[in-house]
């Protein structure tokens, strides 16, 4: 963590609209960079844990030496802090959690910026195409949400196949209706399950499935897992979409949001699921046709949807996955967007974002892995470039 200065002083602007908003963090010596931080509001959850540190109360372990920091939540619209101080930061700082959408637009108003960090994984809130053609970096912390994901994953998946919420709604009801929730319920093993996308979280799924001794795990991937990671979890590859969801009982996405991503759940791939599959969907929600996916649930066609990305963020209160149900009352189980931002995912990628703001300033190398965007040119293929 970056150590906290004796000497730095808080300047809070002091609106009655904005008291928590924004906060600019000074030393007294002089400045060496700009960075805006645009972070979740932690309310009193911030107050009475302080490892909560994707939050704007939590924000210390960003204080550095010389640089002046501008942290904020504040991030819709052109009088937003983010739209404000974006034209004279030379670093930002975002989280998926909470993102700050860095348009074509408003990378033209950025004269400053070189360097975008993503507080976690998935960068996709950034204008990457833009970012090459002003070639400003873009890291992420790669790596630091993968358990923490993987493990809701399967959360979720079990969930939706054991009917756990509506379960849990009749006992809040102080009802005691077991044949309603029985009659909806399922076990994972025997089921054939997989996941679109085999990378660093489609993997670790396939290894937290095997205990369950399901009948078939399979992925969908461009590129084929190395023989020994295969064998491991004794997964099938398919190679077309279709064919894909036809066989699975369960789905689950773990895939990036890109060009070639966007809406790739819609209403004609849906019609290809089995009847009464579930989807998990833990990575974008714009991957998905929101519309879609709540007639299939409605339908019964899906039997649950589950997952913590919607496709704005955060979700309006009349979002349509906020309360679609199966035909038998059950089948969703969203929630917010927390699931790589657990206290553990926290700790990981706030060191993450603290190497490499000091590998940026000590002018070192970055990890590889963690490079999206180098100077001008695409550093993976995470984002659709093959």
């Amino acid at each position: 963590m970056f150590s906290i200065l004796r000497n730095a002083r808080t300047f809070a602007q002091r609106t009655p609209a904005r008291s928590f908003h924004s906060n600019r963090i000074l030393n007294q010596e002089k400045m060496k960079a700009s960075i805006l931080a645009i972070l979740y509001n932690g309310f009193k959850a911030a107050e009475e844990e302080p490892r909560l540190l994707g939050t704007v109360e939590n924000r210390e372990w960003l204080i550095s030496q010389g640089h002046e920091f501008i942290v904020s939540s504040s991030k819709e619209g052109p009088d937003s802090d983010f739209q404000k101080h974006i034209t004279d930061a030379e670093i930002l700082i975002t989280t998926p959690f909470h993102p700050g959408y860095l348009t074509a637009d408003l990378f033209e108003k950025a004269k400053k910026l070189k360097l975008c960090v993503t507080a976690g994984v998935g960068s996709d809130h950034i204008d990457l195409n833009a970012a090459v053609k002003h070639k400003v970096q873009v890291l992420e912390v790669s790596g630091s949400n993968v358990v923490s994901v993987a493990e809701h994953v399967i959360m979720s998946m079990l969930l939706l196949v054991r009917n756990f919420v509506p379960a849990h709604e009749v006992i809040e009801r102080g009802d005691w209706q077991v044949s309603d929730i029985a009659r909806n319920a399922f076990d994972l093993e025997g089921k054939v399950v997989g996941t679109i996308g085999a990378g660093r979280i489609g993997y670790r799924v396939l290894q937290r499935l095997v205990p369950f001794d399901c009948k078939e795990l399979l992925y969908y991937d461009y590129a084929a897992l190395p023989q020994a990671a295969t064998d491991a979890v004794k997964a099938r590859r398919v190679e077309d979409l279709k064919e894909f969801v036809s066989q699975c009982d369960v789905v689950t996405i773990n895939c990036p949001l890109h060009e070639g991503t966007k809406g790739l759940v819609n209403e004609e791939l849906l019609s290809h699921f089995k009847k009464g599959a579930w989807l998990v969907n833990t990575a974008r929600g714009a991957i998905c046709d929101k519309d879609a996916v709540a007639k299939a649930l409605k339908s019964g066609h899906l039997s649950g949807y589950a997952g913590d990305v919607w496709n704005v963020q955060p979700a309006p209160k009349d979002h349509v996955w906020r309360t679609m149900k199966n035909p038998l009352g059950g089948g969703n189980g969203m929630v917010p967007h927390y699931s790589g931002t657990t206290l553990d995912a926290q700790a990981r990628y706030a060191n993450g974002v603290k190497s490499i703001l000091e590998n940026y300033f000590d002018n070192k190398p970055q990890e590889p892995q963690n490079i999206i965007v180098g100077l001008g040119k695409y550093e993976t293929k995470a984002y659709g470039q093959r």
